[in-house]
């Protein structure tokens, strides 16, 4: 029923690539109107045509599109943009994959967190889920983090989605062989020589 749908988000939010079957089933919940899945792990998917938060400069002024260091920032973002593959708002600001090349391809796809100040927070977890997940669990009343994410991995199940780890302290805990915030730091700098800047 969503097939056409989804194979749109996955050539706009992820070049193509196979969407991972969390990601697909959360997908379609909120397609569907079934909000409570997508409620509980406060996430909003992008809709088709919104815009990567690191290409879209809309609230910037003339003035600040047209100053150099200004456009140097903007061309580090619209790089970082090919690797940082956000697909939904929720957590700190905006939830993606670190899809950048020289990462192992035989690993999960790292997640990652890009927060309003254009900031970036790996997340632990094989997938989206198990990653929205333990971050809810440190923000439960529960003092145990195991007992709080077996008491809502229990409810995510639910609500159609099973993680594929049981156990809190499982949870994978990507090791990037490229850091953004370095990266995007090393871009900025490029684009501040190539306009004469430095």
């Amino acid at each position: 029923m969503f097939e056409e749908r989804l194979a749109e988000f996955s050539r706009e939010r992820l070049d193509g690539r196979p969407l991972p079957d969390d990601l697909r089933t959360m997908l379609v919940a909120q397609w569907e109107g079934r909000s409570g899945l997508c409620r509980f792990l406060d996430l909003t998917f992008l809709e088709p045509g919104q815009l990567n938060p690191l290409l879209d400069t809309s609230y910037l002024s003339e003035a600040e599109l047209a100053d150099p260091e200004m456009q140097a920032v903007n061309a580090a973002s619209a790089e970082m943009a090919k690797y940082v593959k956000i697909v939904a708002e929720g957590g700190k600001g905006w939830i993606g994959y670190w899809l950048h090349p020289d990462e192992p391809a035989d690993r999960p796809w790292p997640v990652i967190e890009l927060d309003t100040e254009f900031s970036y927070w790996g997340m632990v977890g094989s997938t989206l889920a198990e990653a929205c997940l333990a971050e809810h669990v440190q923000y439960q009343d529960e003092a145990d983090e195991q007992v709080a994410f077996s008491r809502l991995s229990a409810r995510l199940a639910e609500l159609g989605v099973t993680l594929g780890v049981q156990d809190y302290d499982a949870l994978y805990e990507p090791e990037l062989t490229v850091d953004p915030e370095q990266l995007t730091d090393e871009l900025i700098g490029s684009e501040r020589a190539r306009r004469g800047l430095v």
